[in-house]
């Protein structure tokens, strides 16, 4: 029997994740290409992402490339619905900076995303809130972001990740103003 952690994503998976990405980002893209991130930019929420063909494609085969004893539940997908709509904002793979890095890269009180956005984000109560908190912020930190760290932390989203965020963000010190 396999040993499955329900909140981390195959290699298989982030393969598929990737290779996606870089298809829709690539100066070549297809126009098929262009409109689905198009499309999945617009969604609002995850139920308009999960009712896109676009999404639906790249879903199927996440799932064919996925171990096959391996099923995805409700709160999976939203996760996995999440990461591909929040994907499509992100304009620049930067490999090693995670998100609470990039949202605080400034330091100081000038952060691209304040003290009290980044606590909202902390406190999110579901997968859809932090999905549209985050799809808020990416314009901020100018969609320049790890895709597989963004995509591994939403979708394993739990304490252990909001903890690092805490850690990983760059509070302001009030006593440098």
């Amino acid at each position: 029997m396999s040993t499955h952690n329900p909140y981390e994503l195959s290699t298989a998976a982030k393969t598929e994740l990737c290779k996606w990405w870089g298809t829709i980002h690539s100066e070549t893209a297809s126009g098929q290409a262009r409109a689905d991130r198009a499309t999945l930019r617009r969604a609002s929420d995850l139920n308009a992402i999960a009712c896109t063909p676009a999404y639906q494609r790249l879903y199927r085969r996440i799932v064919a490339a996925s171990d096959s004893s391996v099923h995805w539940n409700s709160f999976q997908q939203d996760r996995i619905a999440a990461v591909v709509g929040l994907l499509a904002h992100v304009k620049e793979d930067k490999e090693k900076i995670s998100l609470p890095e990039a949202m605080s890269r400034e330091g100081g009180k000038d952060n691209p995303v304040s003290p009290l956005r980044f606590r909202r984000l902390l406190e999110a109560p579901d997968t859809n809130a932090l999905f549209i908190g985050l799809r808020r912020t990416l314009p901020l930190i100018q969609g320049a972001v790890g895709v597989l760290s963004l995509a591994d932390d939403v979708f394993g989203w739990n304490e252990r990740v909001q903890r690092r965020w805490a850690y990983d963000y760059q509070w302001p010190d009030p006593s440098k103003n």
